[in-house]
């Protein structure tokens, strides 16, 4: 069986391609490839994730599942976030890392199978387009592993799509923060917020 863009090593065959696109009113540039999520697009969910998040000047966020780095990139360009992108993709990661440099954007960007590589470090937000395809149990891992990498008052917010598991990971950030906020409903795509309380 084929080796999907969730995968550590994918093995289709390389089909380099270069995106030029306007995100948020910034021109960016990405590098694509086969096996890598969206190769061809930005993909609508990484749109309406976008436009739903704001980021104060010199905050940190972590694009968990950043593929080539649309989402994670943009946001640090548009708001002088200090980023840092992790994937399992090791193919994603090293068009994220050229991507970065193309874009100016100064991001740590590294390989790590959920949360795992991480140690104790916290953000003030946690991002994601989760790997729907990778199943349940990850994307729930996504939501539930956020609360420890989280600084006091930082917040985590996710696209998915409702027929492909928004109502289920809507009740998981309610379990694991107390509260989630939808914050944004666009074509059947959910952009979801919960916000570690620092009481």
């Amino acid at each position: 069986m084929a080796k999907m863009y969730y995968d550590e090593n994918p093995d289709a065959k390389h089909d380099i391609h270069q995106l030029n696109i306007k995100l948020l009113d910034i021109p960016m540039t990405f590098l694509t490839d086969s096996g890598v999520f969206s190769k061809k697009q930005i993909d609508f969910g990484s749109r309406v994730l976008l436009e739903n998040i704001e980021i104060e000047a010199g905050q940190s966020l972590l694009d968990v599942g950043c593929g080539y780095g649309p989402i994670g990139l943009t946001l640090a360009k548009k708001f002088s976030a200090i980023p840092t992108l992790i994937d399992v993709n090791n193919r994603a990661l090293e068009l994220a890392q050229k991507n970065s440099v193309q874009n100016q954007v100064d991001a740590k960007i590294y390989q790590s199978d959920v949360y795992n590589s991480l140690e104790d470090d916290k953000f003030d937000h946690v991002i994601s387009n989760p790997p729907i395809r990778a199943g349940k149990s990850v994307v729930h891992s996504i939501i539930t592993g956020a609360y420890d990498h989280l600084n006091d008052g930082g917040d985590l917010t996710i696209v998915i799509q409702k027929k492909q598991g928004a109502p289920s990971a809507k009740s998981r950030m309610e379990e694991t923060f107390g509260n989630v906020e939808i914050v944004a409903k666009d074509k059947g795509y959910y952009i979801l917020r919960s916000v570690k309380d620092d009481l």
